[in-house]
């Protein structure tokens, strides 16, 4: 008698956008998440630090194959910066390593123009960066320093918000990649001074916004929402597709394109996305299928 065929456990496919209070890591959240939907295969669109709040932007089953073309730039942050005294973390969890007087707006206003545009910043020395195989953090807490490669990023724009003398409130649009604690470390030598981040907050991921977030209480009581997969797209185009053209498609054929531009979001006629392809002549090549035949 033959053995039955193995059950297919059907993955949990969608974007899941939680607000990350402070105190717990990224980490946590996609444990959470995973219990949640009963999904093992979640990516994130970038880690927060365990001190930071704000947006987590998760991607579960499928969906996380569409990671790489996440439209996440640029990410916007609400950031404290403590003049006064640098701490070896850059944020206010570190120890104090050096201290200084606190500069003047002038002089803030004056050196933030240097940390705009395409800058060179070396990662902070508690981070996630590895130096031949080896964590930053590992190293910098057996008291061992490596020497981080600057790393090439964009910096969008300051906002100065508050300024209170010792301290000052920014919102600081920045690519990927970006340490704001680096930025503040950074500004603070700039101006002459000493400074560290003693606040930050994740507000936006290129279209996605933290007012569409659930909370890490909805999330552990089982009542956050799970978007569709096309919302990971809100940037791209639509195209609707025909019943034959879905039959190419989730077999990776490609259909000819009746839209401009490079890529595209294909949808069926509910709207729901079978496909995000990218333009090859005048074809759509799918790059990563959602529909299975």
């Amino acid at each position: 008698m033959a053995s039955p065929s193995p059950t297919r456990i059907r993955s949990i496919d969608g974007l899941l956008l939680i607000d990350k209070p402070a105190g717990v890591t990224s980490h946590d959240v996609v444990l959470a998440a995973r219990r949640a939907f009963g999904e093992p295969r979640i990516g994130h669109g970038g880690t927060l630090d365990p001190f930071a709040t704000g947006l987590l932007v998760l991607l579960l089953g499928r969906a996380t194959r569409l990671l790489p073309y996440l439209g996440g730039e640029p990410k916007i942050y609400e950031a404290t910066i403590r003049f006064g005294a640098e701490t070896d973390t850059d944020d206010l969890l570190g120890a104090v390593v050096r201290q200084a007087p606190p500069p003047s707006l002038d002089d803030v206003r004056t050196a933030i123009p240097a940390l705009t545009g395409q800058i060179s910043q070396v990662p902070p020395a508690y981070s996630a960066k590895r130096v031949g195989g080896r964590r930053a953090y590992d190293a910098a807490r057996a008291g061992e320093a490596l020497e981080l490669a600057p790393v090439t990023l964009h910096v969008y724009s300051w906002e100065i918000r508050q300024w209170r003398g010792e301290e000052m409130d920014v919102v600081i649009a920045c690519g990927g990649g970006t340490y704001v604690r680096a930025l503040a470390r950074d500004l603070g030598r700039a101006t002459g001074s000493a400074a560290h981040l003693s606040a930050l907050r994740r507000t936006d991921s290129g279209a996605l916004s933290v007012r569409e977030a659930a909370t890490l209480e909805a999330l552990l009581a089982g009542s956050a929402v799970l978007l569709p997969p096309l919302r990971a797209l809100p940037a791209l185009p639509l195209e609707t597709l025909t019943d034959e053209e879905i039959g190419r498609i989730v077999r990776g054929i490609q259909i000819d394109a009746r839209s401009a531009g490079e890529r595209a979001a294909l949808v069926n006629g509910d709207g729901v996305l079978v496909a995000y392809a990218e333009r090859a002549g005048e074809r759509w090549q799918p790059r990563v299928v959602m529909s299975r035949a």
